[in-house]
């Protein structure tokens, strides 16, 4: 399998990686048969996007969100999910309750690096576009028209590639389009922008972050009429599987990547 990624888009073979080992261990916290697959289809080294912190995080921040779309499925089974910047996820297959229809928005190089890899399957529809255009759009409206469930949209892995001007058109986008809806948005902070460089496994690509945020509130002004829920640090999961875990989350507590959850 040959794949053409743009800078941005090869950060995608970071969680594959770790997803495909954590699958391989003896307790799993993260079963992934997929990226076991696409490891030992793809003709790349997956060893240094597999390092110690990267893989804790990218664990912990599945199993949380995993827990999140799970909650909200049990609430609104025939919900419409869509997974922006899918990249190579296959979080459809751990959720599906085989009711919802489910989209894979990426950019076009991904979405035909994702086709060579997944099978068509029931309910799952790939896009490719930006989400800083509307044309993805009208696809979601007759979903949720035909289907007649909430719309639920996931940003993993994404707002920190988005200036914070970029994410708020973004957000005005979904506000425009959808009368209501829910958003799980991945956070960073500044102080990842500031010092990427030395992080262990995105400064092994050319990707650049280009925003974070202390707070989720921050983003609040960007798009009038959202509402912050809850927003929670990687750090509640991480802490609880090794002691370099909870050293991290004792000693750097706003350095870890959150979990937001908004409403409009």
């Amino acid at each position: 399998m040959q794949l053409q990624l743009g800078d941005v888009e090869t950060t995608a073979l970071i969680p594959v990686a770790i997803k495909a080992s954590e699958t391989q261990r003896k307790n799993p916290r993260v079963r992934d048969e997929m990226a076991v697959k696409i490891i030992e289809h793809l003709q790349f080294d997956p060893k240094p996007f597999d390092k110690f912190m990267s893989h804790e995080g990218v664990i912990a921040r599945t199993v949380m969100l995993d827990r999140m779309v799970n909650a909200f499925l049990e609430q609104h089974p025939n919900a419409v999910v869509v997974n922006l910047g899918a990249g190579f996820d296959n979080r459809f297959a751990r959720v599906d309750n085989g009711q919802i229809l489910w989209f894979d928005l990426d950019l076009p190089d991904s979405i035909a690096a994702r086709k060579k890899a997944f099978e068509p399957r029931d309910r799952v529809t790939m896009i490719a576009g930006s989400i800083l255009e509307e044309d993805w759009c009208a696809q979601i409206q007759a979903a949720l028209k035909n289907q007649k469930g909430p719309a639920l949209f996931l940003a993993e892995g994404l707002f920190m590639y988005l200036t914070l001007e970029e994410i708020g058109r973004f957000l005005n986008i979904l506000k425009s389009h959808f009368a209501q809806g829910t958003l799980i948005a991945e956070q960073n902070n500044p102080l990842m922008v500031k010092h990427q460089k030395y992080h262990d496994t995105v400064s092994k690509t050319n990707a650049v972050f280009r925003s974070g945020t202390w707070s989720a509130e921050e983003l609040l002004p960007l798009c009038e009429g959202l509402r912050l829920i809850e927003e929670h640090s990687f750090n509640e999961e991480m802490k609880k599987h090794s002691i370099r875990g909870k050293l991290f989350a004792w000693l750097l507590p706003k350095m870890n990547d959150r979990w937001a959850r908004f409403e409009w």
